[in-house]
């Protein structure tokens, strides 16, 4: 398929994954950055996504939103790029995708926002609870360079940037199985380029304050 993709995004926002995943693949793409509030409630955009929020993309008749979706996506999309892992290892690479996706966003969510579920809430909400859901990640990534099979996919792009976030911004306790995951990934060209496009924005956001 060799239509454009055009990435909608906000660098302050969790299309910061989807920019990583398009880095790696390698293939050209055109950036539309909406502001919050009214660039993201427009009618041009609410025909993209209908949620009125990023990151979504448009690659030539097909539109994805949803970060995980669009990871799996391009993985698929652009085999050439090798981010979906071989046969034998497709369970565990959907299953900690979308773990990630799921009750682990959730999880966090909540438990930033102050909410403490009772056990009854926890299976009403599908998430569990939050211990459990960070024990459970924690075993999952315990002595693995990635979280499935032996090669670097689109999982890793997700659940890497759940992590690596989660501890830089506090969201997530710091364990030796999260971040010992995390320096193996950190450092990859394509998440580089896309932490000196997040600190230049931040950098001219907080420079524009100041004036």
């Amino acid at each position: 398929m060799e239509q454009d993709i055009v990435f909608y995004t906000n660098p302050m926002s969790r299309a910061g994954i989807v920019h990583w995943m398009l880095e790696e693949i390698g293939r050209p793409y055109r950036m539309e950055v909406l502001e919050f509030g009214p660039p993201m409630k427009s009618p041009a955009y609410l025909a993209v996504n209908p949620m009125g929020k990023v990151p979504a993309i448009r690659h030539g008749d097909t539109v994805v939103t949803e970060a995980a979706a669009i990871c799996a996506y391009l993985a698929e999309t652009f085999p050439e790029a090798g981010l979906l892992p071989s046969p034998e290892a497709r369970g565990d690479y959907y299953r900690w995708l979308f773990f990630a996706a799921g009750p682990v966003e959730m999880a966090l969510s909540l438990k930033h926002a102050g909410f403490l579920l009772t056990a009854e809430q926890e299976m009403q909400f599908g998430c569990g609870s939050y211990e459990a859901v960070i024990d459970t990640l924690a075993r999952a990534i315990a002595g693995r360079k990635y979280i499935a099979g032996n090669s670097f996919t689109a999982a890793d792009v997700y659940v890497g940037s759940h992590i690596g976030w989660g501890m830089q911004f506090g969201t997530l306790e710091k364990r030796p199985e999260f971040e010992a995951y995390w320096a193996g990934l950190k450092d990859r060209p394509a998440n580089l380029r896309c932490e000196a496009y997040i600190n230049e924005a931040m950098a001219s956001q907080a420079g524009a304050g100041d004036r």
